[in-house]
């Protein structure tokens, strides 16, 4: 794994993102909070949560080094695990642009020293752990991924077409 592989990824989440929040943006509220079945049952409670598991690993990443990115407000907001945090596309919005920014302000700031690093932090269940930092990092964009295409699922239950999922335009 490079710095610019990480570069790359985080342009490609902002990019999928953008493209997603296009057919996103035209669901009624109906639409975005409807149950359609899974583990995180409305796309809503997909939305919410990849934002607090983007912001969760952000903040965990903090610990390596002093990044620049932690500069800004949303590290100070506080996110109960399973809240719905964006009644609708609109609320969502605006804090998913800022975080994809934050990303990739932090793939610009990651140095190859970083990569082979080791992360301690606390899970979820205030669990102790140590990871690769590469590692955490590659999987924090393999998770927004994972989720697009549950999100892109659901789209296609609601019967939108949706075609946000592809790096090449970026490669």
């Amino acid at each position: 794994m490079s710095t610019d592989t990480f570069k790359l990824l985080a342009r490609y989440n902002s990019h999928a993102n953008q493209e997603m929040g296009r057919v996103l943006a035209d669901l009624t509220a109906e639409e975005w909070n409807k149950p359609l079945g899974g583990y995180f049952p409305t796309i809503s409670s997909l939305a919410s949560h990849l934002f607090s598991g983007d912001l969760a690993y952000l903040k965990r990443f903090a610990a390596l080094r002093p990044f620049a990115y932690v500069d800004h407000p949303l590290f100070g907001r506080t996110i109960e695990k399973g809240e719905i945090l964006f009644p609708t596309y609109a609320d969502y919005e605006s804090d998913r642009k800022a975080l994809d920014a934050l990303y990739t302000r932090f793939a610009g700031e990651l140095t190859p020293e970083d990569l082979g690093k080791r992360l301690r932090f606390k899970n979820y269940q205030g669990v102790e752990q140590e990871k690769d930092f590469g590692g955490l990092v590659l999987h924090v964009f393999n998770h927004q991924t994972h989720h697009r295409g549950q999100i892109s699922l659901y789209l296609d239950i609601l019967g939108k077409k949706n075609d946000f999922s592809g790096i090449a335009p970026l490669v």
